[in-house]
């Protein structure tokens, strides 16, 4: 199967994602920008740096196999000018781009794919996406620290990687247009030592030219990029320090192109019903859902109808309004924008009386008592608020628990500690563009496990083995139907009601007046929070 497989997951859903049409305007070359940051960046090392701030960046910098077409989920070839897959689906041959240089000059190889998947895998580097390879052979000799080397990877000549897998596995090229799959030249992560994360070599649009630890970051134009005319924009300063509310007032001014914390929501409303600012604030989806979980494991949560009936408590029209309309209510794990949401599913309607009854035909007709975990910073003790309020409408007191958010987590990752939690500020929101990233961390079994993301300890082994089916189907001929058995897997997951999915929160960015490029650019869902490869100077 040669090069067919691109986008696979996404071809059929594809259009599920909001994207507007391209721009009019032709890309200038050129120009300068201004980027603000409230936190300083801790890492822009790809094998370990793990956050929105900083995900972009990486990105900038450094290139894997696979990446997405701009401001899409949508994958393309990126340092692999074509690839094939054996028909058994377990072993990926890329054959890389000629002529493609680090930012040090020197020209990569199939060596140095080698080697910087290796170094993720690599315990020494303590690399928080090492979890993402283990489907690659030696994969759990590597991890361990046993071997320095996967024994799945091979390179044949200078041109040509292989990988094999243990298993098929239909999510492997999303993996690598994973940041932990970015490609770095060992000689320079050798010289920088622990702080290769300040001093980046990569094969990116941009190079790093300075940075001053809290107070800026700047990036220049890669003028030996592969890809011809891109990036757009010669130099990128990222200010440190700013608080939002005066990066906010600094674009008003036109002193800031781009305010990279978003809009505090505070001034979200200002800015929303603001006619200048109509056209300077970009909305898009994110691959999120924020739910609250049910420990299935505690009683009474371990009967279905009363989780059932907490479903149909909760007035998520009402939760989405407490945070301005930022986001749209939930009615299923995935988010809309995910491939495998399933459009007809209508889920639990919001109905006092019905959740009631359900309450009673379960025998808590007169309600019980609960705790309701939440972390402590706005809006979430606010949402767990409202929450509370819906619950106790049919007799449910939920005490609530604020606490900082590793306590939280802590707490969910214990199986008698948290009976109910609401996500907020630690929502999924998915690596990669594919079901399977929404399923086994926090519905799966694998997930359910002291330390473990699954806080509802929700285990369903029928829905685990098709799981399995569903990342098993590699075939490009079998993606549609792919999408739809990961949609029957999410939607019978509700049967069971682990969850309340509860809104799916929006991303928004404001820029300056003289920023060009598609608006996905600058929401775009997989090089969070903006792609900066593309977008340009009027």
């Amino acid at each position: 199967m040669k090069n067919t497989i691109k986008g696979f997951a996404l071809s059929a859903l594809c259009a599920s994602i909001s994207v507007p049409a391209l721009a009019q305007e032709s890309p200038q070359p050129g120009g300068d920008i201004i980027v603000t940051y409230q936190n300083d960046v801790a890492t822009l090392d790809p094998a370990i740096g793990y956050d929105w701030q900083n995900w972009s960046m990486i990105k900038s910098l450094f290139d894997g196999l696979m990446d997405y077409e701009p401001g899409t989920t949508k994958l393309k070839n990126d340092l692999a000018e074509d690839y094939e897959i054996s028909e058994d689906g377990l072993t990926y041959t890329f054959t890389l781009r000629p002529g493609v240089t680090f930012h040090n000059g020197r020209e990569m190889t199939a060596a140095d794919v080698k080697y910087s998947l290796e170094r993720t895998v690599n315990p020494q580097t303590q690399s928080p996406g090492a979890g993402f390879f283990s489907s690659i052979e030696g994969f759990e000799e590597a991890s361990s620290g046993e071997v320095n080397e996967l024994s799945g990877i091979s390179t044949p000549d200078e041109r040509t990687v292989e990988i094999t897998l243990s298993a098929p596995d239909a999510t492997f090229l999303h993996v690598m247009a994973l940041n932990f799959a970015s490609v770095v030249p060992r000689e320079a992560v050798e010289a920088a030592g622990r702080d290769f994360g300040k001093q980046p070599v990569g094969t990116g649009a941009y190079m790093l030219d300075e940075w001053a630890l809290g107070q800026r970051l700047t990036f220049v134009k890669n003028k030996n990029y592969f890809r011809e005319g891109i990036p757009y924009i010669d130099k990128i300063d990222f200010e440190i320090g700013q608080e939002p509310n005066v990066a906010l007032m600094r674009l008003q001014r036109g002193e800031v192109d781009i305010a990279g914390d978003g809009i505090p929501p505070a001034q979200f409303l200002q800015f929303r019903d603001d006619p200048e600012f109509e056209n300077l604030m970009v909305v898009g989806d994110q691959l999120h859902t924020g739910y609250m979980t049910m420990n299935v494991t505690i009683p009474p949560l371990d009967d279905v109808k009363v989780r059932q009936a907490i479903n149909m408590a909760i007035n998520k029209e009402r939760i989405v309004r407490i945070i301005n309309g930022r986001a749209t209510p939930a009615n299923q794990p995935l988010p809309p924008a995910m491939p495998g949401y399933d459009e007809s599913y209508e889920g639990y309607p919001y109905d006092v009386e019905q959740a009631q009854a359900l309450l009673e035909e379960a025998g808590y007709g007169d309600g019980f008592e609960t705790e309701l975990f939440v972390m402590n910073t706005d809006p979430q003790p606010r949402i767990a608020q409202a929450i509370q309020q819906d619950l106790a409408q049919i007799g449910i007191e939920a005490d609530i628990t604020s606490l900082a958010q590793a306590n939280v987590i802590a707490a969910g990752g214990e199986q008698d500690q948290a009976p109910l939690i609401w996500s907020g500020g630690m929502a999924w929101i998915a690596d990669f563009p594919d079901p399977s990233n929404f399923w086994g961390p926090i519905l799966g079994c694998e997930g359910a496990v002291p330390g473990g993301w699954n806080w509802a300890w929700y285990c369903n082994e029928e829905l685990d083995a098709r799981a399995d089916e569903a990342n098993a189907m590699v075939d490009p001929d079998r993606q549609e139907e792919r999408a739809e058995l990961w949609g029957e897997i999410f939607t019978t997951a509700m049967d069971d009601a682990p969850w309340v999915p509860i809104f799916n929160e929006q991303r928004f960015t404001v820029h300056s007046a003289r920023m060009g490029g598609d608006d996905a650019l600058y929401v775009d869902p997989v090089h969070v929070p903006v792609n900066y490869d593309y977008i340009w100077v009027k």
